[in-house]
């Protein structure tokens, strides 16, 4: 059962996708929400800047969370990080889980490679800086094909995009090629 922030969290996603997801970074009103999400992290350096870790960490903060419990960053891989020393030290609201040993839930968040990188969830636990992408995990089901879940995420595409991922049959992410690193599992 999905928890009330998890609830606002993926509400937030969805409100933000459908707002959006017709209208390029470069194209207002995008560009000035963009702007929005930066300087909630940090200085908004321009829309040419990857916005997805900030997309993230603004998502995170609006649905209700605080710097204590989550890492908001620009680089997805500083609050996968820390997700994961708080899974591993059991502290916390954020756990940051091996994408093959943990069913992703409504109100995760899944981390994945981009650029054709290969780091995985051991490389995760121990560096802040590499390129990677994560985005929210707003369904969780099953269909004629099995089970899926799908994600929403910015900077996909220069604007919002929706994503499907194929889950096996006890609701693990399929990761043949390694694609994805980790799940941010949220307690809040």
């Amino acid at each position: 059962m999905a928890t009330t922030f998890s609830k606002r969290l993926v509400n937030i996603a969805i409100k933000e996708h459908q707002k959006y997801y017709l209208i390029r970074e470069q194209q207002e009103p995008l560009t000035s929400q963009i702007q929005n999400y930066w300087t909630d992290v940090s200085p908004f350096p321009g829309v040419s800047t990857p916005w997805s870790g900030v997309f993230i960490s603004w998502s995170v903060r609006q649905a209700g969370a605080t710097a204590d419990e989550f890492r908001f960053a620009a680089a997805h891989a500083r609050f996968v990080r820390k997700a994961i020393q708080d899974y591993k030290n059991q502290l916390g609201v954020f756990h940051g889980r091996n994408v093959d040993d943990y069913a992703p839930k409504v109100g995760d968040i899944l981390q994945n490679n981009r650029s054709g990188n290969s780091f995985d969830y051991s490389y995760a636990s121990t560096h802040s800086e590499y390129e990677s992408h994560s985005a929210i995990v707003i369904e969780v089901g099953a269909d004629h094909l099995g089970r899926y879940l799908r994600t929403i995420g910015g900077n996909e595409g220069d604007s919002f995009g929706l994503k499907e991922v194929r889950l096996d049959s006890d609701g693990y992410v399929k990761n043949p090629k390694g694609l994805y690193i980790s799940v941010i599992e949220t307690l809040k």
